[in-house]
């Protein structure tokens, strides 16, 4: 009897090319899924970061408010809690100003720069924040908004809006040899934009009223 030996290993070679198709779909489905899920994961990740950074921040703030005493939201932080800052007009929801304009500081909240005024005292005080998180709310602010900060003693400081522009980052104009009582908040602008750019948008005021602690 003659036997063919060619039927059975084509059947066996279609059936391991069918194999490898199916196994190859199944691998390529369950590197989506792990990579999506990681996706996902590492969205969620970020948020809940963002959400419990906020809240050992307001925690840290109400600390140092009650003690008087600069109090840190985490034991490595190299920054701590100095102002709350809110926009009555806007019924915006108050922000927690971080020492420093370090890159840890714009990470969780507006910076209060170094070497600037502190609120209620004579110059500038200037506080920089991201655009697409702690001061977003900037976008619609308008002159004669009033800006309110409240200093580690609890003592709250007014500001009347004056003068809102747009201009390159090293050539502000602001400065702390003043005789006046001013703040400046800056950030980026133009507010839609994906990547930095050289221009900054600045909201400043004056100060019209210091109101003491409860």
């Amino acid at each position: 009897m003659a036997i063919s030996y060619d039927t059975q290993p084509v059947s066996q070679k279609g059936w391991l090319a069918q194999y490898l198709a199916r196994g190859t779909r199944k691998f390529l489905l369950l590197a989506l899924f792990i990579t999506g899920f990681a996706l996902i994961g590492d969205g969620l990740y970020i948020k809940l970061k963002a959400v419990l950074a906020q809240h050992l921040l307001q925690q840290a703030w109400q600390e140092t408010l009650t003690t008087q005493t600069p109090q840190k939201a985490w034991s490595w932080a190299d920054t701590y809690p100095v102002a709350e800052i809110s926009l009555p007009d806007l019924t915006s929801e108050p922000v927690i100003a971080l020492r420093g304009s370090s890159g840890e500081a714009l990470a969780f909240a507006p910076g209060h720069l170094e070497n600037t005024a502190l609120p209620g005292q004579q110059g500038t005080a200037v506080y920089a924040a991201h655009r697409d998180t702690h001061f977003a709310f900037l976008e619609n602010i308008k002159a004669t908004d009033t800006i309110k900060v409240k200093d580690p003693q609890g003592r709250d400081h007014l500001y009347k809006v004056d003068n809102i522009r747009i201009t390159k980052w090293d050539q502000s104009g602001i400065t702390n040899q003043n005789t006046s009582k001013r703040i400046a908040l800056v950030t980026c602008w133009p507010f839609d934009a994906q990547t930095p750019g050289p221009l900054r948008y600045i909201v400043e005021g004056q100060l019209i009223e210091n109101l003491s602690a409860d």
